[in-house]
């Protein structure tokens, strides 16, 4: 036992993680890059992702307290031209967009009626928002598919190469026909690094995932409340232009 404690601590590899990556099998190996391949990835996906909540977060914020504070509903509209990463921006543009592609019509003494007759444009820009509002939620979920699958794949990508290794292991010990501690441990040590890998690529995606999916799902219910008070607006904005042109014609 000391002597094998001691071929341990004399190895080359034997306390050097790299040098042990650099020692193993050639399948090993290449489990051991596809498992970077997939950190490398899953990495990238995460600080983009940020990078972009980030600054859907900060426009947002803005544009709300523009849109809350503006009294002018067209001068919103132009303001609005300015936030390019906003998703309620660009749900409000395309929703003013189509409202303004109608008018009311003129000289219609039944301000009931006038309203009645507008419920269509109401519907098409619901429909228009709720294609905005598509887009941008699959724009939020982008990357979470790959982070998924490196959560749950990457531990047995990992086991894979582990297995593998001890398999080799156990075949060197037959041929040399010894069975120590100081010929089993290295490839046993070697092997273990590829289950290592797998759990390190792995937690991350899964962490981040859960984090990028509970935003996406916070996003999508603020956009949907959005949603609602500007169809409500857009709706008290007809009623009240109905009863002003049935006040004219009185």
């Amino acid at each position: 036992m000391v002597y094998a404690l001691q071929y341990l601590g004399s190895d080359p590899f034997g306390s050097d993680i790299v040098q042990m990556v650099f020692h193993a099998g050639p399948m090993v190996k290449f489990v051991l890059l596809l498992l970077f391949f997939f950190s490398l990835v899953s990495w990238t996906i995460v600080f983009m992702k940020l990078r972009l909540l980030k600054k859907f977060r900060d426009e947002n914020e803005r544009f709300l307290e523009l849109f809350s504070s503006s009294r002018e509903i067209s001068k919103v509209y132009l303001e609005a031209k300015k936030f390019n990463f906003s998703p309620l921006a660009k749900i409000f543009r395309t929703g003013y967009a189509e409202f303004k592609r109608y008018k009311m019509p003129e000289g219609n003494p039944d301000g009931d009626k006038v309203f009645q007759s507008q419920q269509p444009i109401i519907d098409n820009v619901q429909r228009s928002v709720k294609n905005v509002l598509s887009a941008q939620s699959s724009r939020l979920e982008r990357g979470l598919t790959f982070l998924a699958t490196t959560g749950n794949t990457c531990p047995f990508i990992g086991l894979f190469g582990t297995v593998w290794g001890i398999m080799t292991s156990f075949r060197s010990i037959g041929m040399k026909g010894s069975a120590s501690l100081a010929v089993v441990a290295p490839g046993i040590a070697e092997a273990l690094i590829a289950t290592a890998a797998g759990l390190a690529a792995a937690i991350p995606a899964v962490v981040a995932f859960n984090y990028f999916s509970r935003r996406a799902r916070a996003s999508q219910i603020e956009m949907g409340n959005f949603i609602s008070d500007f169809i409500g607006l857009l709706e008290r904005g007809l009623i009240r232009g109905a009863s002003i042109e049935k006040a004219r014609n009185e």
